[in-house]
């Protein structure tokens, strides 16, 4: 069972790496602070499609993450 813990941590956290680096920049330096600033104040809209599924996807990840290196290590520690 740790042996298949271990290999699907593996597969998430390429998963994650993956994930993270597919997503765009949210700003392009300074002229992209500003203008990230004033689209803040207009209120514009959610990101929508390709951004937002991968917005959900980095977080479930991440989470998944988390809860796998929690179990892996507890399992190690008893073993």
């Amino acid at each position: 069972m740790a042996v298949a813990l271990k290999i699907l941590l593996v597969i998430v956290s390429i998963g994650l790496i993956l994930v993270v680096l597919l997503q765009s920049g949210k700003s392009a330096g300074l002229s992209g602070s500003i203008a990230g600033g004033a689209e803040q104040i207009m209120g514009k809209a959610k990101a929508r499609g390709v951004d937002a599924l991968l917005n959900r996807l980095t977080v479930i990840l991440a989470v998944a993450f988390m809860v796998l290196t929690i179990v892996v290590a507890y399992l190690l520690r008893v073993a």
